[in-house]
């Protein structure tokens, strides 16, 4: 399973990367704005740095709802790194924008996507990526896994290559249980994928081999 981190903070990404483990990253407006990242062009240059500071993919979601502005967006964000992807909301004319895109070869991720239904169409559209939202739908008492597992199942039924990004992850074991029912790829906080290190046996196993060390120097 991809590793992505959820994020515009450039220091977060820094570390994550830094940990060899990191497989792309995904942003939207609303971490940018956490960054205190407003206005177009600071924006666009903020997705060149994140490009700089990692090897996979970067998706980059477009503010536009229309079919001509989600593409005249697409196509800027496109141009500006062979690694950015291009992030669609999953509305109507945002499938008509995936199947633009996937059509000229551009990378997608269709977003903001709560049902199978949504993602099968985004499949047929040709996306890359399709970003479920497993914790939000969990806010709401409902089970985000087993929207995965539904997907999962009619990818698989009929070949689909849209790799399945678990969005909107809060916690490690949302990781652990995304990779034991087959999810491509993660995308969560800095703190989803270091929290994957910390055990109590490994700290105090550690504890007990250098105090064991110690004694005999």
């Amino acid at each position: 399973m991809k590793f992505f981190i959820d994020t515009a903070n450039l220091s977060d990404i820094s570390e994550a990367e830094a940990l060899g483990v990191l497989d792309g990253v995904t942003t939207n407006p609303s971490l940018m704005a956490k960054e205190g990242i407003t206005g177009t062009e600071n924006i666009l240059a903020h997705y060149t740095k994140i490009c700089d500071l990692v090897s996979g993919d970067v998706s980059a979601e477009v503010i536009a709802t229309d079919l001509d502005g989600m593409i005249k967006e697409g196509e800027a964000l496109a141009a500006l790194h062979p690694q950015i992807v291009v992030k669609l909301p999953m509305i109507a004319d945002g499938v008509k924008a995936c199947k633009y895109f996937s059509d000229k070869g551009v990378k997608t991720n269709v977003t903001l996507v709560f049902s199978a239904g949504q993602a099968l169409l985004a499949a047929k559209a040709g996306a890359t990526y399709v970003s479920p939202f497993i914790g939000r739908l969990d806010d709401i008492s409902t089970d985000g896994l087993t929207l995965i597992e539904e997907i999962r199942m009619i990818y698989d039924n009929y070949g689909f290559q849209t790799q399945i990004l678990a969005a909107s992850v809060r916690h490690t074991m949302h990781v652990i249980n995304c990779a034991k029912i087959g999810s491509d790829v993660m995308t969560g906080p800095l703190s989803s994928i270091t929290g994957l290190l910390k055990h109590p046996l490994t700290d105090s196993g550690l504890a007990k081999f250098l105090e064991d060390y110690a004694k005999g120097n």
